[in-house]
């Protein structure tokens, strides 16, 4: 497992939940929200890398890791996410933030900055589409087949037996089975999202993101302009999410922009760190 000696770990109170988190730098904040199965670890290379200029902080989201698990489905509704995120902002001391998202983490980002746009300076999205385009690529064949998984995720139990029979090795296969550069993840970092993952009632709480779906009430039906400045990054090789998912994006915000990533999987940020945060800086200083 990848490590540094100037990170530097902690805990934070928002929205009645307790969320560990690693920071490094000082400066405006950028906050890293990771995905599912993931933790703050994902943003290993990219905590390093915008140190210089920022203070970096990658959160363990609720239900994950070393941050609070609470019990029940209806814990895990999107707009308590979105509170959840808001409240860690102000919890660390800023009022604004450069927001950084990938997967779910991408999901609660694009959420919040529709639902709290004052607190963003720009948003950060990789391998995640705008919730407008996901939701029309459910209703076609291609992408409902890439995302048979939501549906058992929203199972009772046997997601949890999935995922922690053969010492999780089905965790180790969405790593490492998935990606394109399999010499990104390291034994040491697959073993570290496997103890993550085994940590008491994770397990349960990581997969109520998905059985929570159903719940979440604040997604809009219509979506107006975003005036938030965005950045959408997006690993080409997606056996998740289909790069169809991107187009069109910029008619629902106003300052977009888009990088592709070749022969790259979902893992984008973990596969091609140094061309993602290229792209990040670049746009960062636009």
């Amino acid at each position: 497992m990848a490590s540094s000696d100037t990170w530097r770990h902690g805990f934070l109170e928002t929205n009645g939940v307790r969320l560990h988190y690693v920071t490094q730098g000082q400066g405006p904040l950028m906050l890293f929200l990771h995905g599912f199965p993931e933790f703050w670890y994902s943003w290993r290379h990219q905590l390093t890398e915008f140190a210089a200029d920022y203070t970096c902080v990658a959160l363990d989201l609720r239900g994950y890791n070393e941050s609070d698990k609470p019990a029940g489905v209806e814990a895990y509704r999107l707009e308590v996410l979105i509170e959840d995120v808001a409240g860690a902002i102000r919890a660390l001391g800023f009022e604004r933030c450069t927001l950084v998202g990938h997967d779910w983490g991408g999901a609660i980002a694009w959420a919040l900055a529709y639902a709290h746009p004052q607190r963003l300076d720009a948003l950060i999205t990789l391998n995640i589409p705008h919730p407008a385009k996901f939701a029309a690529g459910l209703r076609t064949p291609q992408q409902l087949m890439r995302s048979w998984y939501i549906a058992l995720f929203q199972l009772p139990l046997l997601p949890e037996l999935l995922l922690q029979g053969a010492d999780y090795w089905l965790i180790e296969q969405i790593f490492w089975g998935m990606a394109v550069r399999k010499a990104a993840f390291s034994e040491a970092d697959l073993q570290a999202y496997k103890t993550a993952a085994a940590q008491p009632s994770a397990l349960t709480a990581m997969v109520n993101y998905y059985r929570a779906l159903p719940l979440s009430t604040g997604l809009m039906q219509t979506w107006p302009t975003l005036e938030v400045p965005t950045l959408l990054i997006w690993g080409e090789d997606d056996a998740a999410l289909g790069k169809e998912l991107t187009v069109g994006t910029e008619d629902y915000v106003r300052d977009f922009h888009l990088r592709y990533i070749p022969r790259c999987s979902h893992w984008v940020q973990q596969e091609q760190p140094e061309l993602v945060n290229t792209y990040m800086r670049e746009f960062l200083t636009l």
